[in-house]
């Protein structure tokens, strides 16, 4: 890593590389270049096609029916058998199909950080700046960098000029940070803090500087952060987590293996129970066992992979086509609709990445556009008078609020902002002949240092300051001085008894559509949570502006540090106080961190404000409140939004694992190096197109812009997704075990099995066929006001109530078939109890279809849709079958009239029982 060759000065960098300031000559980059590699990212080899349908039986119902397939080919099911293992092979086939339409979506985003990059090289005409590919950069080599320029490797500054840069892809932070050549021995806040280093990834945003390379490729902290992300992620996955650290399992993983355990144990009990109580009772041993394994097979939702995965990638396709949202990874679909928390940084996101002028206040606080003119001025000859013209952000902001200031002057000199003095100075003619006025602006206390105030003034300004800086506002001081006119150069003794204007005051523009996103998001019983490398107050003042009530602003450092203590911004005027909410929970794992409890409560108040540009700081930072006991156990506040700031890469990573193991399902948006651990911590990782590649490779789903609207199409689709996935495992697991038991208790009572094979088998068929419907539907409104997660304990509540009303249901059928009906057509006549029953079944799955799909109701009146005209057409099946050909070949036989009539009474209490269990249910449980 860059830091053990970047220790000690600059000379001894260089002794260390081997290299000088004039850079190595041709051969010794060429033998660098063969020792060390192309300075070029890790590749990630995509998996092949049979590598993906090999990974879809690791699904857990996936690899039960290829268990049920194989035992039925043992007991020479064949029609069974040739059945499952076909619904095997077809969803292994739409996921893998899915994947790979993905992965080639994400083949077109993928490219390098940069193209070429200005070197040094000692040639025989001596040193030439020469440009290269980036691919070709050495440790050793001496490059250039300048306005615009993306940093190519880690490295060393040899000498700078103004040099400051964009480091948000790697820390967050959107402002630009200074950086100097010079040799310091401050303590530095963490690695990207070291003013003489740059990393790759980040980008020149103004002034210029020569460096030396310090380390390239997968050597690089870009480099190892992409090796370790995608790759981690896809052996997490995959189950095979490096370390001792246990494989994190998404929420859908979680929710899939708790059903199919409950199922398993079902399908394992069942065989034995029907071979016992047959041997038992009617003296059938062997003879049953075709049927046993029919029972358990009729047990088991065979269609469930085909209907998660046609689902998903249903949902999937529509994201792709409608919102240009890729999903990289089916099953991530579903965690989207299961989100409840979701995890994003400020800037970006709820930010536009610029500031804007919030407001310019004269020395007495009162606003005053004569500041903001001057301003202006300054900063617009500044970049006329500026041997590489790169205006910054505010600058920017300055010019967009102040329309054309500037041209109605004549520049006669400038001096660019510096890092050091944190100030920029312009001198411009007039107000009158013989006269120039030198405008100087940059930070508080370095223009208040140059002005001709009294000791008290300085104070009253420098409180002034700090009341703006504590709402979240950046400062620009800006200060004037006239002089006569006179030839020559400026000197910095035109920079003292300055006379003060004012201050101009600048806020973060905030992202169209980031209020509404996030009040939809809310409403939908998703938490929007902030995790940013942002100041608190800076990051409280945009929650403010964008309506939200944060419940606190927390500070990473005080909230996940080894300490006991958990500070809290205080309170400030005009804030009211709310209930107090927290999150608790354990944090997995991770490189080099141990698990951590941390509880987050209180209410969002104020706090002390930073500006970063030009070096603007408010000079007065707020008192941090008592700290505050940990809550362990408490759970996460669904409403209010909670604010980190100070966020380390492994801070947000620790946030979102405590998160996930107090038991929510957690979303997180980012776009840098930084967020990476982040994304690989969460349920669902999401990254905009833009982000740099490795957050973009460790992501679940690529949106088109980091856009909080997208995500909230994506959670719709999820829902809808995860809602009919929802319904086909109410209707089937509940119809099922009620045919299951049912079918256990006819065989008990009766002289002849139940129902032959065959017809179990193709009963079977026509439910499964009835359902892939399920994929196509459009659950009600009600589906989509939640997150959709599938809890097993919930399923087997569910199942279990509604299995019991089926079984009653079939059972009345028996009865209907022994009191009603002449016994030579019903108890001792085969054929008729196997049609009636038959008939009777595939009639109540219909009816269950329609009663207990997801968010809807028949009350509401729409169009039958999919779902209607499948549950029409299965039970149409049902009453036709017996009369046809192929009924008579399976056993089958008409019925009487009495039977329907009969049938038509048992089905209309059935639908009622159905209904009001619907109604006690869903006011019982939700």
């Amino acid at each position: 890593m860059a830091s053990e060759p970047a220790a000690g000065t600059r000379l001894q960098v260089l002794r260390h590389l081997e290299t000088g300031p004039r850079g190595l000559t041709d051969a010794e980059a060429a033998a660098r270049l063969a020792q060390a590699g192309e300075n070029t990212l890790p590749e990630l080899r995509t998996p092949s096609w049979a590598r993906r349908c090999v990974r879809g039986l690791r699904d857990p119902f996936t690899a039960v029916l290829l268990v049920l397939g194989l035992v039925s080919a043992a007991v020479a099911s064949w029609g069974t058998a040739a059945v499952i293992l076909a619904l095997v092979a077809d969803s292994c086939v739409l996921r893998a199909s899915g994947e790979h339409r993905a992965d080639r979506s994400m083949a077109a985003l993928r490219g390098l950080v940069a193209g070429t990059a200005t070197v040094l090289r000692r040639g025989e005409g001596g040193r030439a700046a020469r440009e290269i590919p980036v691919a070709e950069l050495v440790p050793g080599d001496v490059i250039r960098l300048g306005p615009g320029d993306l940093v190519p490797a880690d490295v060393r500054l040899l000498r700078s000029r103004g040099l400051t840069v964009h480091q948000a892809a790697l820390t967050g932070e959107s402002t630009p940070v200074p950086k100097s050549a010079g040799e310091t021995a401050a303590p530095a806040d963490g690695p990207f803090g070291e003013p003489h280093l740059c990393y790759q990834g980040s980008g020149v945003a103004t002034g210029s500087a020569t460096a030396v390379v310090l380390e390239t490729g997968p050597r690089t902290r870009l480099g190892a952060a992409y090796d370790s992300g995608p790759r981690a992620a896809r052996r997490r996955r995959a189950g095979r987590s490096a370390g001792t650290a246990p494989p994190e399992i998404s929420s859908f993983d979680r929710s899939v293996h708790g059903i199919s355990w409950v199922l398993i144990r079902f399908m394992l009990l069942t065989p034995p129970l029907v071979l016992m109580a047959g041997a038992a009772l009617r003296g059938r041993g062997l003879e049953t066992l075709p049927f046993a394994v029919a029972v358990a097979v009729g047990l088991t939702p065979e269609m469930l992979p085909v209907i998660v995965t046609t689902c998903l990638a249903r949902g999937a396709a529509l994201l792709a086509r409608r919102h240009d949202v890729i999903v990289k990874r089916l099953p991530a679909l579903h965690d989207l609709g299961a989100v409840d928390v979701l995890c994003v940084d400020k800037t970006g996101t709820l930010t536009r990445d610029r500031p804007v002028v919030a407001r310019s206040l004269d020395a007495a606080g009162h606003d005053d556009p004569e500041v903001l003119r001057w301003a202006a001025v300054g900063a617009w000859w500044s970049l006329q008078l500026a041997e590489l013209p790169a205006p910054d952000a505010l600058d920017e902001a300055l010019f967009e609020a102040a329309g054309a200031a500037g041209e109605e002057y004549d520049g006669v000199g400038a001096v660019p902002f510096d890092p050091v003095r944190r100030l920029a100075t312009a001198v411009v003619r007039g107000p009158g002949p013989g006269i120039h006025t030198v405008v100087v602006k940059g930070a508080v206390e370095a223009v208040l240092d140059r002005c001709a105030t009294t000791p008290r003034e300085r104070n009253r300004l420098l409180a002034l300051a700090a009341r703006e800086a504590d709402s979240g506002l950046r400062l620009l001081a800006v200060a004037t001085k006239r002089r006569p006119a006179r030839p020559g150069d400026h000197t910095p003794a035109d920079e003292h008894g300055l006379d003060f204007r004012g201050f101009v005051t600048f806020r973060d523009a905030l992202a169209p559509g980031a209020a509404e996103a996030v009040r939809a998001l809310t409403a939908r019983g998703v938490a929007v949570h902030v995790l940013t490398g942002d100041h608190p107050a800076t990051a409280a003042r945009v929650c403010r502006d964008l309506g939200l009530r944060p419940s606190r602003v927390h500070v990473a450092a005080d909230l996940l540090g080894p300490s006991a203590s958990h500070a809290a911004v205080p309170a400030a005027a005009g804030e009211g106080s709310g209930a107090a909410a927290g999150i608790a929970g354990a944090a997995a794992d991770l490189p080099g961190r141990s698990a951590v409890n941390a509880s987050v409560a209180g209410d969002v108040l104020g706090a002390a404000g930073e500006g970063a540009a030009h070096g603007v700081r408010g000079p007065l930072q707020a008192p941090w409140a008592a700290p505050s006991p940990v809550v362990a156990g408490a759970k996460s506040p669904e409403g209010p939004t909670v604010v980190v700031a100070r966020c380390t890469p492994d801070d947000k990573a620790r946030v979102v694992a405590g998160l996930r193991a107090a038991g929510h399902t957690v979303g997180f948006l980012g776009d840098g190096v930084n967020d990476v651990p982040a994304l690989r911590a969460a349920d669902v990782g999401i990254a905009p197109r833009n982000a740099v590649a490795v957050a973009r490779e460790s992501a679940d789903v690529v949106l088109a812009a980091k856009d909080l609207t997208a995500i909230g199409h994506a959670v719709t689709a999820g829902r809808y997704s995860s809602g009919n996935i929802a319904s086909y495992l109410r209707v089937t697991l509940s119809s099922n075990l009620g045919n299951v038991l049912a079918m256990l208790a006819a065989g008990l009572l009766l002289p002849f099995l139940p129902m032959l094979p065959a017809q179990v088998l193709v009963q079977n068929l026509c439910f499964d066929a009835a359902q892939l419907a399920f994929a196509h539907d459009r659950p009600g409104a009600a589906a989509l006001r939640r997150p959709a997660g599938l809890r097993p304990r919930a399923f087997l509540r569910f199942i279990t109530g509604f299995g019991v009303l089926n079984a009653v249901a079939d059972l009345a059928t028996f009865a209907v078939l022994a009191l009603a009906l002449p016994r030579s057509e019903a108890v001792d006549d085969a054929p008729v109890f196997h049609s009636a029953w038959f008939t009777e079944n595939l009639l109540t799955q219909a009816l269950v279809m329609l009663l207990l799909r997801t968010g809807r109701r028949l009350a509401e009146g729409r169009a039958p849709g999919p779902l209607g005209w499948s549950a029409t057409g299965l039970a149409a099946v049902g009453l036709l079958l017996p009369l046809s050909p192929l009924g008579t070949a399976l056993g089958l036989t008409a019925l009487p009239a009495a039977y329907h009539l009969l049938l038509t009474a048992v089905l209309a209490l059935y639908a009622l029982a159905l209904l009001a269990a619907r109604a006690w249910y869903e006011r019982r449980h939700g």
